[in-house]
């Protein structure tokens, strides 16, 4: 039989009734992934997702690398197939593993039966298939407290299953599953972060950036819609909504107190990609917002910036440190792009004293001479999207 790619499943495993509907969207997600790398058999039976080519031209290599990239999985393996007798997964586990096999000093065997009807336990089946290997493996030898390598055995319903370690998958839960959000996208380290942790608990995304070219420089645009592509194996197919935000922060910058002028300027944020929310479907916002990291990121300051939206704002890095934001951004990709020196709206008009401590009734204050409806339209109403 040929090789397969057997995927653990996570947390879906303990859901209810539900569960069938995070295994289709799971399944549906793998399909997306793997749509240009050949032909694939993708089901799941007893909390295990199973990916089989089905001929000889599918990209192995590269469905395990989109594999784990997929949220809803913590482990994957590549394995061989074989009839269920013990001789067969014996040479199986030869065949296939004889690299891992010759290399290693110590193994074990461990074997899982999910298939009761099976002649010999579990217990029986792995000492069986050690013995063996044992025996033709000179200088490998037995440790079942702490291996070097472990051959792993499943039996299943319809086949049996020989593997070793399998690998950390992405984890999370798979992407659309719990609906949809809107993802504020800078330039700098925290908000693509942000919108992977987000993604990783089942969310699919649509991004806003806000642009104020000229102050911000086309390069600084590519370097977001880079940002976003570098997003894409782990969230799927994104749509960046670039907003044209000169307009609004020449005016704000005319009209507001300077103390006041980046916490005015987020509201408007908060407003136009709330009309994006709504546009497309979405039932939340999401940032990349730390706590005290920025004079914008106080408690107040968030209070009063998200007071103008009825959505949920989602932080998932406001209680993380600085190190853990820039350890996770190197992790998944982004770290390196996003330290590239073009600059983005938020830099343009800096205050050189932002107020700290705001208060709702001073923010309201300050915009009561601005036509905020007809600005929120204007930007809207100019959006280019992107597809990456």
């Amino acid at each position: 039989m040929n090789e397969m790619i057997l995927l653990k499943l996570g947390e879906m495993v303990l859901k209810g009734l539900n569960r069938r509907s995070f295994e289709d969207k799971l399944q549906a997600n793998i399909y997306r992934r793997l749509n240009n790398l050949g032909q694939f058999r993708v089901y799941t039976r007893q909390s295990t997702t199973y990916v089989e080519p089905m001929d000889g031209g599918c990209d192995m290599d590269g469905a395990w690398e989109a594999l784990t990239k997929v949220f809803g999985v913590v482990g994957l393996s590549r394995a061989r197939a074989c009839e269920k007798d013990k001789d067969a997964i014996l040479s199986a586990a030869r065949e296939y593993l004889d690299d891992k096999l010759s290399a290693a000093r110590t193994f074990k065997v461990e074997t899982k039966r999910a298939d009761k009807t099976f002649p010999m336990t579990s217990i029986q089946l792995s000492q069986y298939v050690g013995g063996e290997l044992d025996e033709l493996y000179p200088d490998l030898k037995v440790d079942v407290h702490h291996p070097e390598l472990t051959v792993h055995v499943e039996i299943r319903d319809y086949a049996a299953f020989v593997h070793a370690d399998p690998e950390p998958g992405a984890g999370g839960l798979p992407v659309g599953i719990n609906g949809r959000a809107v993802s504020l996208l800078s330039g700098g380290i925290d908000s693509p972060v942000a919108s992977w942790m987000i993604a990783k608990r089942g969310v699919a995304l649509e991004m806003v950036h806000f642009f104020s070219y000229p102050y911000t420089s086309n390069e600084a645009k590519e370097k977001v819609l880079d940002l976003a592509r570098l997003l894409t194996p782990w969230c799927g197919r994104l749509t960046v909504h670039v907003v044209p935000f000169t307009a609004i922060q020449e005016e704000l910058r005319r009209s507001v107190p300077q103390e006041l002028f980046t916490l005015v300027m987020r509201r408007f944020m908060m407003r136009i990609s709330a009309q994006v929310a709504r546009r497309c479907g979405a039932k939340a916002l999401v940032t990349g917002e730390c706590l005290g990291q920025v004079a914008s990121q106080t408690m107040e300051a968030m209070a009063v910036t998200g007071a103008v939206v009825d959505l949920p704002i989602l932080r998932p890095v406001v209680g993380m440190d600085k190190e853990d934001i820039v350890k996770l951004s190197r992790k998944i990709g982004t770290y390196d792009t996003s330290i590239l020196p073009y600059e983005d709206c938020c830099t343009v008009f800096t205050p050189r004293h932002p107020r700290l401590r705001p208060t709702l009734e001073e923010l309201e204050a300050a915009e009561q001479a601005l036509d905020i409806e007809g600005m929120v339209r204007a930007a809207v109403d100019g959006i280019e999207r992107v597809q990456v």
